[in-house]
């Protein structure tokens, strides 16, 4: 199934970029106090970065599991199908156009 792959390749991609940002927080703070406070305001925005990626994996994680368990392509609220169009465009898509709007 294309989606899989294209799925799988998601996952590997933004695996390796939350482990990039993860090894940035890892590094010690520099001795120099004015340096501490940009690598704490760099270190902000990398925490925030981390939580997007991490929700992105959780959403591409829980589409794999759709496809293993043979509902990919049902809407997980209405049960109706997610339209092709909108799975090509985002194959984590969980919900159908009409449920993700009432979201909103």
């Amino acid at each position: 199934m294309a989606h899989k792959a294209r799925l799988e390749a998601q996952m590997a991609e933004l695996q390796a970029r939350l482990e990039r940002i993860e090894q940035d927080l890892a590094e010690p703070l520099n001795a120099d106090s004015s340096e501490q406070a940009v690598e704490v305001e760099d270190d902000a925005s990398l925490e925030s970065q981390a939580l997007l990626l991490r929700r992105q994996i959780a959403s591409v994680d829980r589409a794999l599991e759709r496809i293993a368990a043979g509902t990919y392509g049902e809407c997980i609220r209405c049960g109706g199908e997610i339209a092709p169009a909108r799975l090509e465009a985002r194959p984590e898509a969980a919900l159908c156009i009409d449920c993700a709007r009432q979201e909103q």
